[in-house]
């Protein structure tokens, strides 16, 4: 060991998912070495305690056992040992989470993040440290290969290129911010902006990967232009898991997992792009711009972080809405979508965002704050309470970006912001305060559109993006999604059932009395189902009233509903077809040639 700390993994029974692993410490405190496991994940905003998947643990100093006491949930504190003993804790992880959050390991791969796996030395964790990183003892599994964006360490035992063996991290932070993706994945490498990229699919598909990694390269070169080479990583790795249905990412300092359902990417031969696969390519231009925004320039709460408690911050809206607007944004700048294919998903998001009542109720810089107990812990009454930063956020970067262009006929633009936003706390390391952004707008956009800002994000008015829109020459279109009544309700998705998920606040149907959970029965006395439901309602009229029968638990209940029209909230962008030339500088400038 050549390193104050030094882990091992090891996927020691991959049917029972299982991950055998252990932490030697060279000096361990006078006084008793305390660890612990993160309570979250950085990118996660939720509470996990990974600490409950550790199925055993012990730890032993000079071949003796060392008695470990637990202190809380997730932290423990061996009993002292001789001055110079080294001390080590062994202990399993269960990993049956298919997500990119925690640890997933069966006969088909094993993937971890270090949050899920990695004791935290308290005292030590801001010292150097190493991993060995072992593979399975079946030698049907011999063909397996790591990749991970964790630096391989040097010298004997060091792991060879997607090859296990030892890798190294600065600390305990950098150690836990590379995900490790082993098993037997597609790999497929391109170089943006000088970085070497690689991009792993573990999983059953047909994709092009030829079509894929030119998409990427263009995305990834695009967003190192806008702010500006070098590239703050010297090696980037997307390890993607591929599933049936599936969607998630995790953003990392190097690398990003994936989550990604097979249909959705490219097929040989493929003409065009799908719409799942400009949802994929979004997904991917997300996590990679959270190279920048959030895990360099990141907001003050989060430096350092403390991953036993909530990190509060009523700066997300910033950090993953405005991700979310440069995502899609990137697409289209980068010449991989179009103009009309970029608008049709800047649609989609508005309209999503006006189909939920929350958003009269909670701000953006609510639910930033509130991410811990509400956004990221939603239930069936979240449309109606919440609001998402996500996707609001996103459109308050549309708001501004919007603003800016127009009042400086394109001179300035959102970009110019996080420009200065990188080079004042991405480079420097210095985390943004709650009145940062606010401050960094006012240097760029002056002290007007700060102070809107600031009552955008503190307030629950709807943005003015039509009227923003018009100089740009884009119309806004904005009609019912159904031509039929309207119930104020979402069905679950399930067995054909036509059982409520949702019950939006003052629709018709919360009027009436009908909950989330409620399975509809019938609609004046014929039977109902999830299909026949709107069929049923599509022969009737705004304004007449029905008799629905349904099931609360395990009693027949009876409600009598007055039918309301369907909102206007299907919303479409269209660029207009002659716009002046004023015009269509500014638009060339927003969305590109």
């Amino acid at each position: 060991m050549s390193t104050p700390i030094h882990y091992r993994i090891r996927p020691s029974n991959p049917a029972a998912h299982l991950f055998a692993a252990s932490v030697t410490v060279a000096e361990p405190a006078a006084g008793g070495q305390v660890f612990s496991l993160p309570a979250w994940i950085p990118g996660s905003y939720m509470i996990r305690d990974f600490a409950r998947n550790i199925v055993a643990i012990h730890a032993e100093a000079g071949g003796k056992a060392v008695a470990l006491e637990k202190l809380d949930k997730h932290t423990w504190r061996a009993a002292r040992v001789a001055a110079g003993t080294a001390l080590t804790v062994h202990y399993e992880v269960y990993a049956w989470d298919l997500s990119v959050r925690a640890a997933h390991l069966d006969q088909t791969h094993g993937f971890f993040n270090g949050t899920s796996v990695f004791l935290m030395v308290h005292g030590q964790a801001g010292l150097p440290c190493t991993v060995d990183i072992q593979p399975p003892a079946d030698a049907s599994l011999r063909d397996w290969r790591v990749i991970t964006a964790l630096p391989r360490a040097r010298g004997k035992g060091a792991a060879r290129r997607y090859g296990f063996g030892l890798y190294r991290a600065a600390d305990y932070d950098e150690l836990i911010d590379h995900p490790v993706e082993m098993g037997r994945f597609t790999l497929a490498s391109f170089q943006a902006a000088g970085v070497p990229h690689d991009v792993a699919l573990t999983g059953r598909h047909d994709c092009d990967m030829a079509r894929l990694t030119a998409d990427l390269e263009r995305i990834c070169a695009w967003q190192v232009a806008l702010f500006g080479a070098p590239a703050p990583m010297d090696y980037y790795a997307f390890l993607t898991m591929i599933v049936g249905d599936g969607y998630g990412g995790l953003e990392h300092r190097a690398s990003t997992a994936l989550l990604a359902s097979r249909a959705d990417l490219p097929y040989p031969g493929m003409k065009g792009s799908s719409e799942g696969y400009r949802q994929f390519l979004g997904l991917c231009s997300h996590e990679y711009f959270h190279t920048w925004n959030v895990k360099r320039i990141k907001p003050a709460a989060f430096t350092p972080y403390d991953l036993a408690v909530e990190n509060h911050t009523r700066l997300l809206w910033a950090f993953e809405g405005f991700t979310s607007y440069y995502d899609d944004l990137t697409l289209v700048r980068s010449g991989v979508i179009g103009i009309d294919d970029y608008l049709a998903l800047l649609g989609k998001t508005i309209s999503s965002v006006l189909r939920g009542p929350g958003r009269l109720r909670q701000s953006v810089a609510e639910s930033s704050f509130d991410a811990w107990t509400k956004y990221d812990r939603q239930d069936e009454n979240a449309p109606n309470a919440i609001v998402s930063y996500y996707a609001k956020g996103s459109l308050v970067a549309l708001a501004l970006d919007l603003q800016l262009r127009a009042a400086s006929a394109g001179e300035r633009s959102l970009d110019d912001v996080m420009r200065l936003l990188w080079q004042r706390h991405g480079q420097s390391g210095a985390g943004v305060p709650e009145d940062g952004i606010f401050a960094a707008l006012e240097e760029v956009g002056g002290r007007a559109l700060a102070r809107w800002l600031r009552r955008a994000v503190e307030g629950t008015d709807d943005l003015p993006l039509a009227r923003l829109l018009k100089p740009f020459g884009i119309a806004w279109l904005a009609e019912p999604a159904s031509a039929a009544p309207w119930l104020g309700i979402k069905l679950a998705v399930g067995n054909g059932e036509a059982k409520l998920a949702n019950v939006y606040a003052d629709g018709p149907a919360q009027r009436a009395g009908l909950s989330a959970g409620d399975v509809l029965l019938a609609l004046d006395g014929l039977k109902l189902g999830s299909a026949a439901l709107d069929a049923m309602l599509a022969r009737r009229r705004p304004g007449e009233r029905v008799e629905i029968h349904a099931f609360r638990r395990d009693e027949l209940m009876r409600f009598e509903v007055e039918l309301a029209a369907t909102p206007a909230d299907k919303v479409a962008l269209k660029p207009l077809a002659r716009p002046s030339a004023a015009t269509l500088r500014l638009r060339r400038g927003w969305l590109g040639a």
